[in-house]
């Protein structure tokens, strides 16, 4: 599908892979990958676009199965332009789209900026967690979200209070197509040292839980009322079970891990398996939490 490249300051690749942008490492390309230079490279060229085309934003490709046939259309990748984080009046951080959960927490700490401790605790971007209501340890973007500025696959900027978004768990109303550019978070006054400590905490109660050394996509399935996934999962009997190149993490039952030469849809079936499983021995439903986007 024909997409504009004259003018545009960014970089535009035609059947780009995408599998070494994800953490699972698998999946297809995309039919076109373009990282614009700044906010007004993006708005051009998606007002460019004939308004038909797909449009996809792509953090740190954590909690996402790319199909093995690819995505349709323009996959949006904001780097270095989109990952800035500036303090603001009030206790306030104002966050490019593109910007780690690592590096905003950071700031926030080193600004005497509490609250935002959580943010350690999740791999991506402030896009995919205002997109998903990302949370960790007890909080969740909901809690911190002021407002977030968003580019539409027309080009249209718009700022979207966060009352918008009527979120709910790992869910937001955050209109089809968006992309997050932007958001502001509300934090409180606090010591920078206590804020670190925290922060230390979540990072290694990650490491001890969590298999981060591996080829993995974050938590799997969402947590049903009142339950814990990994629980379930356990209790199916599903703790290493494997299909293909993927297995369920031995060290935490809700996550699911690509052993080394796994496809995307090995991952993506073991995952349904798991959920069939959980079902006939609970009667438990699982919803996925990681995204499974593109082409099988």
């Amino acid at each position: 599908m024909p997409v504009p490249t004259g003018g545009i300051r960014g970089k535009l690749t035609a059947n780009a892979p995408l599998a070494k942008l994800v953490w699972f490492k698998t999946g297809g390309n995309a039919d076109w990958l373009f990282e614009p230079a700044d906010l007004d490279d993006l708005r051009e060229f998606l007002e460019r676009l004939d308004g038909q085309t797909p449009v996809m934003a792509l953090g740190l490709g954590s909690n996402m199965i790319i199909r093995d046939g690819g995505i349709p259309g323009v996959v949006l990748r904001l780097g270095k332009p989109f990952a800035q984080v500036e303090v603001e009046d009030g206790h306030v951080l104002k966050c490019g789209g593109g910007a780690s959960g690592i590096l905003v927490s950071s700031t926030a700490r080193d600004a005497g900026i509490a609250g935002l401790e959580f943010l350690r605790g999740i791999p991506g971007t402030v896009g995919g967690f205002v997109r998903m209501n990302g949370g960790a340890y007890g909080r969740e973007v909901s809690d911190i979200l002021i407002e977030c500025d968003v580019v539409m696959p027309n080009g249209e900027y718009l700022t979207l209070p966060a009352a918008d978004l009527q979120y709910s768990y790992r869910h937001s109303a955050l209109p089809e197509g968006a992309t997050v550019v932007s958001a502001r978070f509300q934090g409180t006054p606090g010591d920078p040292e206590e804020i670190g400590a925290e922060m230390d905490r979540i990072a290694q109660a990650r490491e001890e839980s969590q298999p981060l050394r591996t080829k993995t996509g974050g938590s799997t399935f969402k947590n049903p009322d009142g339950q814990k996934a990994w629980q379930l999962v356990d209790a199916a009997g599903c703790r290493g079970l494997k299909l293909g190149g993927a297995q369920v993490s031995e060290k935490h039952t809700n996550f699911l891990i690509n052993t080394g030469d796994a496809t995307s849809a090995d991952i993506e079936a073991l995952g349904e398996e798991v959920r069939r499983r959980v079902y006939e021995n609970s009667g438990v439903t699982l919803e996925w939490e990681i995204q499974r986007v593109g082409r099988p």
